[in-house]
């Protein structure tokens, strides 16, 4: 499948929502046209098994030599579960902090020092969140051979981090390729799109809602 396909299953789905005319607000008061809950797919049985087929072909494309799938919790999670299973590949997932109770595991799942591992994310837009459980799995030893995600914004931002952390993300899809999908599905007028990606390259400057 393309990027624009599986944009085109986010869409279909709700998966993600384009709203331009009444943004969203994330929670660090950035006014945003676009909100996005991957976690629709899991209960989407067609999406769903194009989306993990997708991220199952591309750990596969990418990092033939895979040992392990690390899922990000909680997005993450069912989706390096189900790619795991179509790759017969042992998964576990990292946990946002450590417990508080019990062996206080931070990190999920049987991983020995040395093991290569890629982690699966459901969406990148800072790219913080995914970073911080690139460097647990670093500290606890293993061997991050790179990320794979849903979805990424392509926010500079975090395509900078993910630089900076001296590893590499592949996504199915993006928002350059949702935006085309959604002119062309008739989610949104012609005339937004531009403005949409305005967005995306300067998420502080608001001029794209005038």
């Amino acid at each position: 499948m393309t990027e624009k396909e599986y944009a085109k299953d986010l869409l279909s789905i709700g998966a993600v929502f384009l709203r331009p005319e009444q943004p969203f607000t994330w929670a660090s008061g950035i006014k945003s046209p676009i909100y996005c809950d991957n976690r629709l797919t899991l209960s989407a049985p067609e999406v769903r098994n194009h989306i993990e087929e997708g991220i199952a072909a591309s750990v596969s494309e990418h990092f033939p030599e895979a040992e392990m799938l690390m899922g990000t919790s909680t997005a993450g999670i069912a989706h390096a579960a189900i790619a795991a299973t179509l790759l017969d590949m042992p998964m576990g997932y990292v946990r946002s902090s450590a417990k508080d109770h019990g062996r206080t595991n931070r990190i999920e799942g049987r991983m020995e020092p040395g093991t290569k591992v890629v982690v699966i994310e459901d969406l990148i837009s800072t790219g913080g969140s995914c970073i911080e459980v690139v460097e647990a799995l670093r500290e606890a030893g293993a061997e991050v051979l790179g990320i794979v995600s849903i979805f990424t914004y392509g926010m500079q931002k975090g395509i900078d981090r993910i630089a900076a952390a001296h590893t590499v993300n592949y996504s199915l899809s993006n928002l350059d390729a949702l935006v085309e999908a959604a002119v062309e599905e008739n989610y949104i007028a012609p005339e937004w799109k531009d403005r949409i990606i305005a967005f995306r390259n300067n998420p502080s400057d608001e001029s794209w809602i005038k």
